[in-house]
């Protein structure tokens, strides 16, 4: 498909319809049919910055989902399911981190774009890109960033035990990629592999606690005392309670349901909007359409508020919007389109089942007082949004396959910068937690709880606060997750009964330069930090970010064939 550009400009649009590698698999729009036959030639710069603003805000949309529905519904169901701490969480002070259900809340943007890139062969580039790319940026930018912003002393045991597997898992991919392929069996050993690091997590703060006599550790002497109590919110928090006595009304009174739906729907707290500076209320703006359609969609049950959010006219409303979302966006609406014998849509089918459902709810319950089944939701929810994060996922490869054509660009490139880029920075640098389960501006973690991230913003805000070592550990314990589970998994669901392998053919030398940058990057580390005695300051911060910039330019000069080197 990159032979369009090398065509006459009047040829654009019939080679793009011709070619069947130009198809797009998946997602509601053709990008390769809109730049290039609905757009005139001369106006292809404005078609090249409407995808870009498209771009960004499907990361928008990402992070957004992630962070205000997905994560809410799934710590929901592992309070409700009485899941035990050491699995899916552990305390803020505890130097280790959530690794299971959290693990996955905060890196489900990167995990279902690894999934949707390696759905297509043409695409698997991308996934590999942004695996490996995200892990240079992460192990080198951000960790280096926080050894700059506050020196600090590192917990030995987690970073050598981190180091170690998400070296075996660099290995393990740089294997799979000689060979051009995946099995089963290599597959399920990435799976098995997360298993495994998760037993070993749990092991480890076990025997640690059990050592300590559940004490805790001393800190370092770059490290603050670690508080032994869930930190206070601050004022600029978006509950009502958070503003004092004085918003609270002095008599009870029962509120209607039209306003109740009004209320809920509402994605801005008016008094938290006035103290804040302009660059916050735009780029708020910005989400507001999003965060309409989603709270429209997707219901939230909060376990940490008395009426766990129940919302009766809302919730009622999700009944019938959350399965028509499901059926209407898996495999880009093709199932929900289908006619039942050729006369009746399984989307209208739906609405009847759903309409009649939410009615049945409605007469049954009460506004003041949440249903017994309300846990069924956060399960509803759960579903919804990941099916908006695979929708949005779908769209946000498709588009970046579009400008690798445009730009004549590898997939490979494009997934090292500007996917890995923005699955990896995240977050808006806010330090003031947005809802009870945050806390330091992550992703997704319950009030706190310190969970793997791989969002630069929150690692660094964590660092400015005084828990550096919380945001070193973070960092390096997220990219393991999204390595082993987005390769394993995303390779897993494309296998099928009569093809139990995945092509994984490199479609540029570049993915052996990324290779070997990361391995070097983990080799530097793990050599340099224990003979520094874990003692992490500013001249290993610049070293690692001095790293990144070199690893970039050499690989734009080996992606523009600057510098050659030979295929393995």
């Amino acid at each position: 498909c990159w032979e369009v550009r090398k065509h006459n400009s009047s040829e654009w649009c019939h080679f793009i319809r011709s070619n069947p590698d130009c198809r797009l698999d998946g997602g509601f729009l053709d990008y390769l049919d809109g730049v290039f036959c609905v757009f005139p030639p001369r106006l292809l710069p404005l078609a090249v910055t409407v995808y870009a603003l498209w771009l960004l805000y499907l990361f928008i949309i990402l992070g957004v989902t992630a962070e205000k529905f997905f994560c809410p519904n799934l710590s929901a169901i592992s309070t409700k399911l009485k899941l035990s701490h050491n699995v899916a969480v552990f305390s803020l002070t505890s130097p280790l981190h959530g690794v299971t259900f959290l693990a996955f809340g905060n890196g489900a943007p990167d995990v279902f774009s690894a999934v949707v890139a390696f759905s297509n062969p043409r695409t698997a580039g991308l996934a590999v890109g942004a695996v490996f790319g995200a892990g240079v940026f992460v192990t080198t930018v951000v960790a280096g960033g926080i050894a700059l912003v506050k020196p600090f002393t590192a917990a030995s045991r987690p970073f050598l035990r981190d180091v170690i597997f998400y070296m075996v898992a660099v290995f393990l991919t740089f294997v799979v990629l000689y060979w051009g392929r995946i099995r089963l069996g290599e597959a399920l050993g990435y799976l098995g592999l997360y298993v495994f690091y998760v037993l070993t997590v749990v092991l480890c703060t076990c025997i640690h606690r059990r050592q300590r006599g559940d004490g805790l550790t001393p800190p370092g002497p770059w490290e603050p005392e670690m508080p032994t109590d869930v930190e206070e919110p601050e004022p600029s928090g978006t509950n009502s309670g958070d503003y004092g006595e004085e918003y609270r009304p002095l008599l009870p009174s029962q509120e209607t349901s039209l306003h109740i739906l009004a209320t809920a729907l509402s994605p801005l707290d008016y008094r938290r909007w006035r103290r804040k500076p302009w660059y916050w209320r735009l780029f708020t703006a910005c989400k507001v359409p999003v965060e309409l359609v989603l709270l429209l969609t997707v219901p939230v049950v909060d376990p940490d508020k008395d009426d766990l959010n129940w919302k009766r006219p809302l919730n009622c409303l999700h009944i019938l919007t959350s399965p028509l979302l499901c059926v209407l966006t898996l495999k880009s609406g093709a199932y929900g389109l289908y006619q039942i014998q050729g006369t009746f849509p399984v989307w209208g089918l739906v609405t009847l089942v759903a309409s009649a459902l939410a009615l049945i709810t409605f007469i049954s319950t009460r506004n003041e007082e949440p249903p017994k089944y309300h846990c069924v939701f956060a399960f509803l929810g759960f579903l919804a949004s990941a099916m908006w994060i695979n929708a949005a996922a779908t769209e946000l490869v498709n588009i970046l396959r579009t400008l690798g054509v445009i730009f004549q660009l590898s997939n490979t490139v494009l997934g090292l910068t500007l996917l890995a880029w923005g699955n990896s920075i995240g977050g808006e640098g806010s330090a003031a937690p947005s809802a009870p389960w945050h806390t330091l501006g992550s992703r997704c973690r319950p009030q706190g709880v310190l969970c793997p991230s791989t969002d630069t913003f929150s690692d660094l805000t964590m660092a400015r606060q005084g828990y550096p070592r919380m945001a070193f550990s973070a960092c390096f314990g997220g990219i393991i997750f999204n390595i082993l589970v987005g390769v394993g998994l995303g390779c897993l669901l494309q296998m099928t009964s009569s093809q139990l392998l995945v092509k994984l053919e490199p479609d540029s030398p570049l993915v052996w330069v990324l290779a070997a940058a990361l391995g070097l990057s983990l080799v530097f580390s793990l050599v340099t930090v224990p003979a520094q005695c874990f003692q992490l300051g500013r001249a290993y911060g610049l070293c690692l970010i001095a790293y990144y910039l070199l690893f970039l330019c050499l690989a734009l000069l080996t992606e523009f064939r600057v510098i050659h080197f030979p295929s393995p």
